[in-house]
């Protein structure tokens, strides 16, 4: 029997250039594709800037989520792929309390990664949450 899956697209060039959704719906589950700090032009926002680049991914989150219905409080898990390990915890306290508010109510875990797709890119975001 199929899962009955409710997609997300926003049309960007790389739905079509890798091949997928920026959120899947599965029953009360939405599961965030990786978020990144990709503008709809296709560049990136903040080249160097993690807190920027975070912002950005977070934004990013948020509007997958609004499009289920959902809020970043809905956000049970996630997980950020970093190009540099230091620079995002150092900033991570103020960007994510400025998402999540003040009570962290979220599994996270934080990985460094040696490349993303452009060198200009320094953070992933994805995320599991519950409606």
């Amino acid at each position: 029997m199929a899962v009955q899956k409710q997609a997300q697209k926003w049309g960007g060039f790389m739905e079509d250039a890798y091949g997928f959704s920026e959120g899947v719906k599965v029953g009360n589950i939405i599961y965030v594709a990786g978020q990144t700090a990709f503008q709809d032009d296709g560049t990136i926002d903040g080249p160097g800037d993690m807190a920027k680049q975070m912002r950005r991914a977070y934004a990013n989150i948020k509007k997958v989520l609004e499009g289920f219905g959902a809020t970043p409080q809905n956000v049970v898990d996630e997980t950020l792929y970093v190009a540099d390990y230091m620079a995002a915890a150092t900033v991570a306290l103020e960007v994510r309390k400025e998402f999540f508010g003040e009570a962290f109510e979220v599994a996270s875990t934080l990985i460094p990664v040696n490349a993303f797709a452009t060198p200009d890119m320094l953070i992933e975001i994805k995320c599991v949450a519950h409606v």
